[in-house]
């Protein structure tokens, strides 16, 4: 079976060094080392204008390498491949979602196995035209720009020695929060665009909500975190939708609205995904759209892509299909 591997040198652990790691447990491999986009544009382009498009793509880097090789294969056309995910970046939510091992041992394991691949189907959100498993606006897309921030300004050797959690935690609380604490809160509205909206009960469970339908004013107030998964955990294992496959062909949508302060009290509960909890609001939608009251940093699958005002959201038709490594044989 053809495969092919895209390592992000830009990744938090990507680096040349890695090709070689490939050519010895996958001779045959296509080996793409990228820079930038549109490198990894030109060699997407050169697999499918191949005689023999590979069975199976590896996407070496973050979850916001994996989210742009999906989409660059997407708009050019073709239905979507096979993608292994390696964790080379600093969140890797949905590498971990499919049990991803690091690089090394992947590229062993994939050597070793013969027959199909094992794979598992995924629900995909769309917005603004784009294929992703969450998008969303609040602290994660702040955190996310602030983590950014400090490791720029580092060496690359520095931020590998620290590590992504710890440069995580010191853009939280050295810079976010601090930010968020006198920033005037943002307002949002919360329309349901498409089927009846469900809610989640005390116990975890999906109810229909009351005056639900669409065109139907869900939540109307002050956010912190909001956004639309179809994976319950985001970068470093952060539980953000803990409720995202509890319906096929929904979306989970939350509104965390508590206050920056009283959440960092919570920040152990917050990241594991416990609920219920305070100010913490859950649905299942299958289309819907948000309005802000000023301009927010918004995140579409671990990359930030400018300010919105309003934003829509659905569940996509297409559904990514990736390798499934808890049952590739070890």
């Amino acid at each position: 079976m053809s495969t092919a591997v895209v390592i992000n040198l830009r990744a938090r652990r990507g680096s040349r060094a890695l090709e070689q790691t490939v050519r010895t447990h996958l001779p045959e491999a296509r080996v793409g080392l990228t820079h930038s986009l549109e490198e990894a544009r030109v060699f997407l382009a050169s697999l499918r204008d191949s005689a023999e498009q590979p069975s199976l793509i590896v996407s070496g880097g973050g979850d916001g390498t994996a989210v742009s090789l999906l989409n660059e294969w997407d708009r050019a056309g073709h239905s979507l491949p096979t993608i292994g995910l390696v964790p080379l970046g600093t969140g890797n939510g949905w590498a971990r979602a499919t049990k991803s091992p690091r690089f090394g041992h992947a590229m062993r394991r994939l050597g070793a196995h013969r027959g199909a691949w094992p794979t598992r189907s995924f629900q995909l959100v769309e917005v603004e035209g784009m294929l992703s498993p969450w998008a969303g606006t609040g602290w994660d897309a702040e955190i996310l720009g602030d983590y950014q921030s400090i490791t720029r300004a580092l060496p690359h050797r520095a931020a590998n020695y620290i590590g992504g959690f710890p440069l995580y935690m010191a853009s939280l609380f050295g810079r976010t929060i601090p930010r968020m604490v006198v920033r005037p809160r943002t307002q949002v509205r919360l329309y349901n665009l498409g089927s009846p909206a469900l809610g989640i009960d005390a116990n975890g469970a999906p109810v229909p909500v009351d005056n639900g339908e669409a065109g139907a004013l869900l939540y109307e107030g002050p956010l912190s975190v909001c956004g639309c998964g179809t994976v319950r955990d985001l970068g470093l294992g952060f539980r953000a939708f803990p409720f995202a496959h509890a319906r096929s062909g929904r979306m989970a949508t939350r509104i965390y609205s508590e206050t920056t302060l009283r959440a960092t009290r919570r920040v152990r509960q917050l990241w594991r995904g416990h609920h219920p909890l305070p100010n913490d609001a859950h649905w299942l939608l299958d289309a819907c759209r948000m309005e802000f009251d000023r301009p927010v940093n918004f995140e579409i699958g671990g990359d930030v892509v400018g300010e919105r005002t309003t934003v829509e959201f659905r569940v996509a038709r297409k559904r990514a299909t990736l390798l499934d490594w808890s049952r590739l044989a070890a």
